[in-house]
């Protein structure tokens, strides 16, 4: 497990042992993210699920919360707050 400067925080830690995340992404998450972001992640991407009712197998549910690990860790795009007026929804 060599260490990593997280592309999130910006500190440098002990990186995963392999990637949390199958796929492309879950490279750039073993690369550069750190546990404790990617716990944050695990998180707000729970918190979202809940809001939205988000059923995970479905491929648009899937997208929105690609996108949204995209912008959370990465910080890139947009990030979508938790907005009460669209509980229920993912439509925008």
């Amino acid at each position: 497990m060599a260490d990593i400067t997280c592309a999130r925080c910006g500190a440098t830690k002990p990186g995963f042992e392999r990637a949390p995340f199958p796929g492309a992404i879950g490279a750039r998450v073993l690369e550069g993210i750190c546990p404790d972001c990617w716990g944050q992640w695990l998180k707000q991407q729970t918190m979202l699920i809940n809001h939205y009712g988000l059923n995970v197998m479905d491929p648009q549910a899937r997208q929105f919360l690609t996108r949204n690990m995209e912008a959370f860790l990465f910080k890139t795009g947009q990030q979508d707050d938790v907005d009460t007026s669209k509980q229920g929804t993912i439509a925008h």
